[in-house]
């Protein structure tokens, strides 16, 4: 038998959460920010807090077409009342004159003296509408909508670090803000190690050679990237030797905020790229107890000279982030979205990072528990329950593209058909 009394004991496997605590600290917002067009806002992370000059909506206004009257002159069904105006959206009219009604339009301005509107399905137009008959008592106050029920002047209707959506956008608009400061998007670097990769289209399917595979991490990284509002340099697949993924590495911290890679952290002899971070800056490799989505490198790359094109985070003794995804396609995938994701909202300010989780019935069973925290590929089904992707393996990139969330598995635990499960939406980690 083997002599192991010398053999070093395995470090225990890093929680995820303590794995994306560390990562977090790391990830100071960028400094650098932007004025965009609020049309272009959408996905961006506010870099100041958006405050209204303005209510909203700025004067009384009516929720329904119909007619505005004072409530003290309709106190019975069948009331007749003179019609004395017509007031359109955007158009003020004139002070109500008590025992008269005014014909209105959904959001035109209550005229002065009015209180109530009466929506039109409860009245009869008379005499070419020179008249009005009521046939409900109204509630005061009834179809009004009041200046400021949407938004007061002097409140903060957007806040810093808040990640903007189209309701935000619209939000922001309606108090009249055509531009907006909003953080930097973060410049990532991204590229790939493995002489076993080759590009879709460089080769056809029929002249593969045996050991070779497509490139698919690149475009699905890439793709999420985007999603996230970076701005990313793909530097293609960088050849296993230490010389070219140092040369590599050393060019891109200077230009950018983050460095991503796929593959070549693990200890062979062929993986570079930890030692090449190690030479240039420092690493930290960990074992996550996570599955899919084990190995994971984050570490840091001294920028050597400055970038006339990089500005403050190319400049000299900056120091550019690195990120390095293990290779399996679905554990590149997972662990972006786990832990790459937030770290990048982050780094733009983002003050919530981490996705909604829903509580699921599962429509599936599990029956070996595993001793790491699982993320199973799911899909929620017709009623209203969660079913599970046949192949769970790491290289089955399959499921990622049938499944539209992950079920939340705690180490060492089993699921029972009809248990109700932790469900991450991938809609919202993709969003």
């Amino acid at each position: 038998m083997p002599d192991t009394s010398h053999a070093r004991p395995r470090p225990p496997l890093m929680p995820l959460d303590e794995a994306l605590t560390r990562m977090l600290a790391q990830a100071t917002p960028l400094a650098r920010t932007e004025l965009v067009s609020t049309f272009d806002a959408d996905g961006r992370v506010l870099a100041q807090d958006v405050v209204a000059e303005l209510q909203v909506p700025p004067n009384d206004n009516s929720a329904m077409d119909g007619y505005a009257v004072r409530a003290a002159d309709v106190m019975a069904a069948g009331v007749e009342l003179p019609v004395s105006q017509r007031i359109a959206a955007g158009h003020a009219g004139a002070p109500l004159a008590a025992g008269t009604a005014a014909r209105i339009f959904t959001g035109a301005p209550m005229p002065p003296g009015a209180n109530t509107v009466v929506m039109q399905e409860d009245t009869t137009a008379l005499d070419e509408g020179a008249r009005v008959r009521i046939h409900q008592v109204p509630q005061r106050g009834e179809w009004v909508r009041g200046s400021g029920e949407d938004v007061r002047k002097g409140s903060t209707v957007l806040q810093k670090g808040e990640r903007l959506a189209p309701a935000g956008v619209g939000l922001a608009a309606g108090i009249g803000m055509d531009k907006l400061l909003v953080a930097a998007r973060p410049r990532v670097a991204l590229l790939s190690t493995g002489d076993e990769l080759v590009m879709p289209g460089a080769v056809p399917p029929a002249a593969m050679k045996p050991g070779t595979i497509y490139n698919s991490n690149r475009f699905f990284l890439r793709a999420l990237l985007l999603r996230l509002g970076c701005e990313v340099t793909d530097l293609g697949i960088v050849p296993d030797s230490r010389a070219a993924t140092l040369a590599a590495l050393q060019a891109a911290a200077a230009g950018h905020d983050l460095i991503l890679t796929s593959g070549g952290v693990s200890v062979g002899e062929e993986d570079h790229v930890k030692p090449a971070v190690q030479q240039l800056g420092q690493l930290d490799l960990w074992q996550i107890a996570m599955k899919p989505g084990k190995p994971l490198a984050y570490g840091t790359i001294g920028v050597l000279a400055p970038s006339s094109s990089a500005g403050a985070a190319g400049a000299a003794g900056a120091v550019c982030h690195f990120i390095g995804l293990p290779g399996n396609p679905v554990s590149s995938f997972v662990t972006f979205l786990l832990l790459v994701r937030p770290f990048l909202l982050r780094l733009q300010g983002a003050v919530a990072v981490a996705p909604p989780v829903m509580e699921l019935r599962a429509d599936f069973a599990t029956t070996r528990p595993d001793k790491r925290r699982e993320f199973l590929r799911a899909r929620r089904n017709a009623q209203g329950g969660v079913d599970l992707f046949g192949n769970q393996s790491s290289g089955v990139l399959t499921s990622m593209h049938w499944a539209d969330g992950l079920v939340d598995v705690p180490a060492g635990h089993t699921i029972a058909r009809g248990d109700y499960v932790r469900f991450i939406s991938l809609q919202e980690l993709m969003a």
